[in-house]
């Protein structure tokens, strides 16, 4: 009579015999919990009453719920309660001519219900089930009176949900379970149209955390267990399967009057901990993004998945049509809080994420204004360059600054009388006044010195470790395929300095036909031998260059020092830089060693994971290098570390010379050249070869009444809101947050204005100028209506890894938990007493996405799991790239794109919409992967080959080629220019 599951092989086995058999021996109950029996004090069930048909939403879970339900006799709140053993938890029955039921509990705020069992001591969530409108048929042959739970008045159901009404008896089916068992996660749903019975919509989680159990309507339901939808991390959250399609509840045998109501105040529970509480408030939810909404089901297959969606979200386009593209500027939300109040309720954070030379489409060139005769016009107080906000007065002699409010003159050489709207007569030949982004053409105030010329300087690791990885060889060959490419000719500079124990020079200049090579071995007292010669300007010793990248891998291809004196290699180098400044690239193969800066081995002790000094391993070690990060950027030096070694080169400690000069870190674990080498052609040739803005300074403006007080990313701040950029390239972002000075904003549009002063390649100065307004608002609603899931997730990820070097990682990963359950918690409060929406958690538009990023985040390498899941050095190299990505890398890395090609191998499409639909992305899902097919797994920074084992061999070899039993990390496509790599 038993029934298998097998997506469930741990449920309770079902009493034999009938049901309403002979008591069980062992008690389903503890003593304080209603106990079915004579001394039980539960509800009967009730005759049927002329009682007004109800809508029922299921218990209210959470504070913010007003509806009041009555709690049965004999149940006290009390939550401390044990638990249910665990035999079947609805118990045995008695010889009665009725059935009889426990009451329902709701869930405590105590503890965290564990997945699986609950422990002795911790309180018991009883599953809410559907109330069933009307008397219960009874079994062949008998009939006893039945009763009908009290009913609660609620108000008017929602537009649109049916009521529940009476109905006749109900027979159920054979194949039903003996016992009525309604999971945490059901849901009450509403009558099928037409039908005399009561539809039910169980939503079952499955056992395996993340993945939902398809359970046909005709197999039995298994007994209530505790289940929390949070089975990975804390914050998460498992939407119900559909309904099933049989109208009759999913049980076996059965029959299930539904349980009394009760209800719970808010704060009648003790006190616990903020996460605990919003874990349990959350344990009971479904997934709806309609509020008021009562879907019959929600399919896992129709979750909501970022495939092929642009998340970049221009929502003020029509509010505000002259704001700067949101390439340049993403705000958390674009309705700024009108009140500190209403910021309090935000918990997904004010901010900004700023990428100020990101790459425009074609068409869509930023326009370059030349001031020379009058100079930049700008605000005499707050400095606010003129821009489509400001507002011309007084016959177009004066204009008010949109930042500040101050009338400023305008100059004679820019006036223009005002038409008859007020606005100038040459409006559309001044692209500052119609476009939101801009570039200035800086004046001589606006310099210190003449504009630097593009400088490259290469300090190279030459020690045995570099040279048998064939890391040296790969790296010349790129670099002298990339000098035509760089950026600034004519006026491009190039040095190089070679270390290994010693540190190498080499004199370039023009007049020679060979480098000379100068060896260095004092690394107490470094100096720099001939200061003129080891720059060169590369179109004047171009052919000398081209001879030692020749000559490179050879002059040390016997090398066997495994020594590394990288901490006077790096003095060295800045002693060459300060004049000019530049971009500094380091290739470092093995843990320095020698000298000032020398570190040691500290990732091996295992004690220190999981305690209160486990973030000092993501910390620097040695104060040198961030002093030779803050001497870097004061003379306008940025560096660019990339690091290969198959052991531990502490990335923590060494990326610091990147992280505060707006540089960047490249990691390439046990590098191999036969593998690699793609990988590393393409990031240093895109590396050395993008436009690049020197010696940058950036600073936001932003309205009355609020400002930016936090910054996240790689860069120095030399003052409060001044940010020092030594090289800025698209590639590049920036996250800051927002916070409100006043109590109450009486503005109704609030200004933001992004300054970037810089140096470009061809030698101009000139500054880039991003304007945007946004809406004051006075609605939460509002607030996340008009959020951007890109942005809020680009600064979560900001500040988690910085959480890191103070905490632990599982506090890092709680914390954007907490702020995206709070959020949504919010959110569900504004709708939950309006629409009865008790047991469904909903999200707006805007947000959809939220949840799964989120989960997505705390899986990265840098923040997942411990010690066994990420190696340390992998783990920080993660850490530092992701701090300094735009939004829509990041958000590919989170959840990269899966596409299925090996469709569009056999079939060759004849148009790009047909390729269009045959490369179009599958969800990031084991049941999207088809045995026999061929996918390809591309996350920005690697692509992913997955064979099906039932692939055809005839497609594997015309991709591998014959040898494609070989190790597939190693071979390279015959057709394709996609390398495979780990």
């Amino acid at each position: 009579m038993g029934t298998e599951y097998p997506n469930r092989p741990t449920f309770p086995s079902r009493p034999a015999a009938t049901p309403f058999g002979v008591p069980q021996s062992t008690t389903p109950f503890q003593s304080s919990r209603p106990v079915v029996g004579s001394d039980a004090s539960a509800f009967r069930p009730a005759p049927p009453t002329s009682s007004p048909a109800m809508s029922s939403s299921g218990p209210m879970v959470g504070p913010g719920i007003s509806t009041f339900r009555p709690m049965p006799p004999g149940m006290p709140n009390d939550a401390g309660r044990p638990p249910p053993t665990a035999t079947p938890p609805y118990g045995p029955t008695v010889s009665v001519p009725f059935p009889r039921f426990p009451s329902p509990q709701f869930p405590s705020t105590a503890q965290v219900p564990p997945p699986r069992t609950s422990m002795p001591g911790q309180p018991v969530v009883a599953a809410p089930v559907r109330p069933v409108s009307g008397p219960f048929s009874t079994p062949p042959g008998a009939h006893y009176p039945q009763i009908q739970p009290p009913t609660v008045p609620m108000g008017s159901p929602p537009q649109g949900a049916n009521t529940m009404q009476p109905s006749p008896h109900v027979h159920q089916g054979p194949m039903q379970s003996q016992f009525s068992a309604a999971r945490a996660t059901t849901q009450p749903s509403s009558p099928l149209a037409g039908s005399a019975y009561p539809a039910a919509r169980p939503g079952f989680q499955s056992g395996f955390p993340g993945y939902i159990s398809q359970q046909p309507s005709g197999f039995a339901q298994a007994p209530p267990r505790q289940s929390v939808p949070f089975p990975s991390q804390p914050g998460g959250y498992v939407p119900p399967v559909p309904a099933a399609s049989s109208p009759y509840l999913s049980q076996q045998g059965g029959f299930a009057p539904p349980p009394p109501l009760t209800s719970q105040r808010p704060g009648s529970m003790p006190p616990t901990s903020a996460m605990q509480g919003l874990v349990e408030d959350f344990s009971s939810f479904s997934i709806g993004s309609v509020p008021g909404s009562f879907d019959s089901g929600l399919d896992s297959k129709v979750l909501p998945r970022p495939i092929d969606v642009d998340l970049e979200r221009n929502v003020l386009s029509e509010m505000y049509p002259m704001n700067c593209s949101s390439r340049f500027l993403r705000l958390t939300t674009s309705g700024i809080p009108n009140s500190q109040s209403l910021a309090s309720r935000w918990h997904l954070s004010l901010g900004a994420v700023v990428c100020p030379l990101a790459e425009a489409p074609d068409g869509e060139e930023v326009p370059v204004v030349n001031f020379a005769p009058t100079g930049i016009i700008r605000c005499r107080r707050c400095r606010t360059y003129v821009n489509p906000y400001v507002t011309f007065t007084d016959s177009g002699r004066k204009w008010r600054c949109n930042i500040c409010a101050l009338l400023n003159e305008v100059p004679g050489e820019y006036f223009a009388h005002l038409d008859a709207s007020g606005r100038r007569v040459d409006l559309d030949q001044r692209p500052e006044l119609t476009k939101g982004s801009v570039e200035f053409i800086a004046p001589a105030e606006y310099m210190v010195r003449p504009p630097m010329p593009p400088l490259y300087f290469f300090l190279i690791d030459v020690s045995l470790t570099a040279v048998r990885s064939g890391m040296l060889e790969v790296l010349a060959q790129t670099i002298k395929n990339s000098l035509d490419s760089l950026p600034g000719f004519p006026r491009t500079q190039i040095g190089f300095i070679t270390y290994d124990s010693t540190v190498h020079f080499y004199n370039m200049k023009s007049s020679l036909t060979q480098p000379q090579m100068m060896v260095m071995s004092d690394l107490e007292d470094v100096f720099v031998p001939l200061p003129d010669d080891l720059l060169v300007n590369l179109s004047e010793s171009r052919t000398v260059v081209d001879a030692f990248l020749d000559s490179l891998p050879s002059m040390f291809q016997d090398n066997v020092n495994v020594e590394s004196a990288f901490g006077p290699a790096l003095k060295t180098a800045f002693m060459v830089m300060n004049q000019l400044g530049g971009k500094l690239l380091i290739f470092q193969s093995s843990l320095p060693s020698l000298g000032v800066g020398r570190l040691k081995l500290r990732g091996d002790d295992l004690r220190v994971y999981g305690t209160d000094k486990e973030h000092t391993l993501r910390v620097p070690e040695d104060p040198f290098y961030k002093q030779m990060a803050a001497d870097f950027t004061k003379y306008q030096i940025a560096v660019n570390v990339y690091a290969f070694s198959d052991k531990y080169t502490d990335i923590a400690t060494i990326g610091t010379l990147a992280k505060y000069t707006g540089g960047q870190v490249y990691y390439y674990p046990s590098f191999q050249a036969s593998i690699h080498k793609d990988r590393l052609r393409h990031e240093l040739t895109r590396d050395l070869t993008r436009e690049i803005a020197w010696e940058s300074v950036m600073r936001i403006r932003c309205g009355k009444g609020v400002r930016f007080t936090t910054y996240h990313g790689n860069f120095m701040l030399r003052s409060t809101d001044l940010i020092a950029l030594p090289a800025v390239d698209c590639d590049k972002a920036y996250a800051m947050q927002l916070s409100l000075e006043e109590t109450l904003l009486t503005s109704q549009t609030v200004f933001f204005q992004i300054a970037l002063l810089y140096t470009s390649s061809s030698g101009e100065r000139r500054i880039r100028v991003h304007t945007a307004a946004a809406p004051v608002v006075s609605d939460l609603g509002e607030m996340y209506r008009l959020s951007d899931t890109g942005a809020i997730i680009s600064l979560f990820t900001r500040l988690a890894i910085e959480k890191t070097l103070t905490s632990k990682l599982e506090e890092a990963r709680n914390s954007i938990q907490l702020r995206i359950v709070k959020a949504l918690r919010e959110y569900r409060n504004l709708h939950a007493v309006q629409h009865r929406v008790a047991g469904r958690m909903i999200y707006p538009e805007s947000l959809k996405y939220l949840p799964l990023y989120g989960l997505a985040l705390c899986k990265t390498t840098a923040l997942r799991g411990g010690y066994a899941d990420a190696q340390l050095d992998e783990r920080c190299a993660a850490g530092y790239t992701m701090m300094a990505l735009p939004v829509k890398r990041l958000l590919k890395l989170l959840y990269p794109k899966l596409i299925r090609i090996d469709e569009y191998l056999l079939k060759k499409p004849s148009s790009p919409e047909e390729s269009k639909d045959i490369l179009k992305g599958v969800p990031l899902t084991s049941e999207s992967l088809d045995p026999q097919g061929l996918y390809l797994y591309d996350d920005g920074f690697r692509f992913v080959i997955w064979f099906g084992r039932m692939l055809s061999p005839n497609m594997i070899q015309s991709l591998l080629g014959e040898n494609f039993a070989a190790d597939f990390s190693k071979v390279r496509f015959i057709d394709c220019c996609i390398i495979i790599t780990p």
